[in-house]
């Protein structure tokens, strides 16, 4: 059993359940999935940057993602309806809390001039949103590989009902937020 997942059910979900009052334990606020997803523009005009971003995609997630196309055609983006546009990869379970353990632990500390995530970086629903600048402060990729420094986004879904409870429940994961 990864150690996060141990963590949350041998101490955080009854210290949850004490703190909001909640009787029954599967009420209380859970991390439900993380989606990992990137933007690729440059992918309409050069089809052989899907398969340089998969490779390392795959390699960070743990799992093979999936080409996003557009919804619709927009003239002034030359973006037509149905080319690839991005990738996402949607994480749940085991892989799920591997991957929350190395982006707490391991990659957060490696941003340059990181001082926590901001407070306003929740959702009304209690899912926490990060934008990361640059995939090579992961450890899985391989810097010589990287063509082009990319941004991706980083969404922590949870079952929480506010900002307060995924905050709380994030904050005893160890997430480290600004004060």
């Amino acid at each position: 059993m990864q150690r996060y997942k141990k963590r949350y059910i041998d101490e955080l979900q009854q210290k949850l359940q004490q703190e909001l009052g909640l009787k029954n334990k599967l009420a209380v606020p859970a991390v439900k999935k993380i989606v990992i997803s990137i933007g690729l523009g440059e992918a309409k005009d050069d089809s052989g940057v899907l398969d340089k971003v998969r490779t390392y995609f795959t390699a960070l997630a743990g799992q093979k993602p999936v080409v996003t196309l557009a919804k619709k055609s927009i003239a002034s983006f030359k973006v037509s309806k149905g080319q690839p546009i991005g990738m996402m990869v949607t994480i749940r379970g085991e892989k799920m809390y591997a991957f929350l353990d190395k982006l707490i632990n391991v990659v957060l500390p490696k941003v340059r001039d990181f001082k926590g995530i901001s407070q306003n970086s929740f959702d009304s629903h209690g899912n926490l949103n990060i934008g990361l600048k640059e995939q090579t402060i992961f450890p899985e990729v391989d810097y010589k590989s990287v063509d082009k420094i990319r941004g991706l986004a980083i969404t922590i879904a949870t079952t929480a009902k506010d900002r307060e409870e995924g905050k709380k429940l994030l904050d005893g994961l160890g997430m480290p937020f600004r004060s």
